[in-house]
């Protein structure tokens, strides 16, 4: 059902209740108006208007009522609706109509706050402008529907307009605003060849984004998928509520029927049925579920299915991946080694079949070559073996780059390697390249770790998280490297894929509530496997992000320590609702048994229990609004080293 619909049957919805308690009002007023209008101690006005409002006011209740006895599904309002049509059996409409205009009220607050919701997702599509400015033919410029772009296309985005797709510049410079997509509320600086998303605002210059993708598959369409398909989810304390529906309707007519037979006093029976109905109860999960969902998609935490609140609350363990997580996976090429007789042009040129990769690495190495001037080479039947390396053939040559012993295994001599000229230094990633069997030397990265990283870390430390353990492909002198400067309690090295997938499986097997940090194709398995996946969604694969159960939209790992307190805290709302809720209900009942609350004050306090839990759940909203953006500064790009150096300098 769509928003405008929904909205529309609120708006009608309220304007009928309005109208009721009008009525019900104006038949009190006409009580004291026409005193002498009565007969046989009726106010014949009075019970005309209190008639007519009451059943304006009571009809949605009992249709809702029909209807969910007619689909099997038990509802706790059924409650209300049968102490309604007792009121109206007793002739007192004022009472019914009062009972249901504040039953409607808190239904209204309820509708409101799911309604709050869905608009903040019809925001985010409407974020995404419906016209695109494509260049055809010759340059011409076409306007036509942003949903029938494709990927190749080339766009225009003038100063102020919403980018259509997601897309890479290929002309001009500016300043987008992202805040939408990655939480950071610092608009970054775009150029040539930058990365944009649709969707994200174009502030300052004209730019010519070719489109990658459109439509659904764009990062925007992604995150309101993510949403929708979390709203659609129910976490456990939410199922708890829905299995205690079924004999709680039926026990609470039964306790009212026995109060009735004993008191005969057919007020207090209908004021027991008015507290019964458990409005706060109902919505004590679902409040505070949307609230936390709009506090983390504030701050660019998108979660999949709410149960993984739950689950952030309980880590014990949380595996990062190196390359792109706990570092920027930025690498800069620092070393070229040739082997004997061979100079680094050659190395160069015979390493940069790595343009046909998308990994870390190969950028790294064809950025190198392009400024070092290295012609491009056409490479054709690519093979990439995730965690070693890639092998292609060129000009009838087959070239491998990637790791030693992985080069190694088609019988390539790297004995070069051992000679102290030639060694490797320790906390340097090394690719080793050879070309039919012979080896043409090694290529030394470096990977720099994110300057927010150990403050994420030592934060979950301090949230009781004490397994912070780091897998990676790397070799071990890099990873211990890393895993030092971070304060990891563990560290993995030169694992593959399903090496990750077995150190999580074993941690679970421990006992240990695991998290998964990931943002490459790599990952994906152990991302699945682990009670929470968490994907770098940004600038990480759609493979990570369809296998995490939650994406951070932006690179700041101190998001991570944000969702564990984010489930806490949530969890805790939740309990005082809860409990609030349950202790409302038995004070209720008690003071009405002994005859100090009646069927109309009954219908008050209800509507009063139903909003202090939608604000207690509210305070949710502004969860995290201390956390400050931080965008990483642009690092000037690596020097490039002149064909037949050896050594470059690091950056």
């Amino acid at each position: 059902m769509s928003l405008q619909l929904e909205t529309g049957r609120a708006t009608v919805k309220l304007v009928a209740t309005l109208l009721g308690g009008v009525l019900i009002l104006g038949s009190f007023v006409a009580q004291w108006v026409f005193p002498d209008a009565a007969a046989d101690g009726d106010n014949f006005y009075a019970k005309v208007m209190a008639g007519i409002g009451a059943i304006l006011l009571a009809v949605p209740l009992w249709a809702h009522a029909i209807q969910c006895l007619f689909s099997g599904h038990m509802h706790m309002d059924e409650l209300v609706a049968l102490a309604i049509l007792a009121a109206f059996a007793m002739g007192d409409f004022q009472t019914a109509g009062i009972v249901a205009f504040f039953l409607l009220l808190s239904n209204l607050i309820e509708s409101r706050t799911a309604l709050g919701a869905r608009a903040a997702i019809e925001g985010l599509m409407h974020l995404t402008p419906t016209k695109a400015r494509r260049l055809g033919p010759g340059g011409a410029e076409q306007e036509i529907e942003a949903h029938n772009l494709k990927p190749g296309d080339v766009v225009i985005v003038r100063p102020g307009d919403n980018i259509p797709a997601d897309g890479v510049i290929v002309k001009g410079h500016s300043t987008i605003n992202e805040s939408n997509i990655t939480g950071e509320s610092l608009p970054a600086e775009k150029a040539e060849g930058g990365e944009v998303f649709g969707g994200t605002s174009n502030l300052t210059g004209a730019l010519q984004v070719r489109v990658t993708k459109a439509g659904p598959d764009t990062t925007l369409g992604r995150v309101q998928s993510l949403i929708l398909d979390a709203e659609r989810t129910r976490i456990p304390l939410m199922r708890l509520i829905d299995q205690y529906a079924a004999w709680y309707t039926p026990i609470t007519l039964m306790i009212a029927g026995v109060v009735w037979f004993f008191t005969r006093d057919m007020g207090v029976t209908i004021a027991l049925l008015i507290i019964a109905c458990p409005c706060a109860l109902i919505l004590a999960t679902p409040t505070a579920i949307v609230a936390a969902l709009s506090a983390a998609s504030r701050v660019g935490i998108y979660i999949k299915d709410v149960s993984n609140i739950e689950w952030a609350r309980k880590l014990t363990a949380v595996v990062f991946d190196k390359t792109g997580t706990l570092t920027t996976g930025e690498l800069a090429v620092t070393r070229l080694t040739p082997a004997p007789g061979v100079d680094a042009a050659e190395l160069l040129s015979a390493a940069a079949v790595e343009r046909l990769s998308t990994h870390p690495v190969a950028r790294a190495i064809v950025a190198v070559a392009q400024k070092a001037r290295i012609e491009a080479v056409e490479a054709t039947a690519l093979e990439e073996t995730p965690g070693k390396g890639v092998q292609a053939r060129v000009n009838g040559a087959v070239v491998r780059v990637g790791r030693r012993n992985w080069v190694a295994e088609t019988g390539v001599d790297l004995r070069f390697a051992d000679d102290e000229k030639h060694r490797e230094p320790e906390g340097l990633s090394t690719l080793f390249v050879a070309r039919d069997g012979r080896a043409l030397g090694w290529i030394g990265l470096e990977d720099r770790t994110r300057p927010e990283a150990r403050q994420a870390l030592d934060e979950l430390r301090h949230a009781g998280v004490r397994q912070l353990i780091m897998v990676t492909g790397d070799r071990w002198s890099v990873a211990r490297r890393v895993a030092k400067e971070m304060g990891c309690s563990d560290v993995q090295a030169e694992v593959l894929p399903q090496d990750k997938l077995a150190l999580v499986s074993a941690l679970k097997e421990r006992g240990h509530t695991v998290a998964v940090v990931g943002d490459g194709v790599n990952d994906a398995p152990a991302l699945a496997a682990g009670h929470l996946g968490i994907a770098m969604a940004a600038a990480g694969s759609d493979i990570a992000m369809n296998s995490a159960s939650v994406a951070l939209m932006s690179s700041d790992l101190r998001r991570l320590p944000l969702l564990v307190n984010l489930s806490r805290a949530t969890t805790n709302v939740i309990w005082q609702n809860l409990v609030f809720g349950v202790c409302f209900i038995i004070a209720g009942e008690t003071l009405i048994l002994f005859k100090y609350i009646g069927p109309t004050l009954a219908a008050v306090a209800h509507m009063l229990s139903s909003a202090i839990v939608v604000f207690n759940s509210a305070r949710m909203v502004r969860f995290a609004e201390h956390v400050e953006s931080h965008m990483p500064r642009p690092r000037p790009a690596p020097a490039a080293p002149a064909p037949g150096k050896v050594a470059l300098q690091p950056v």
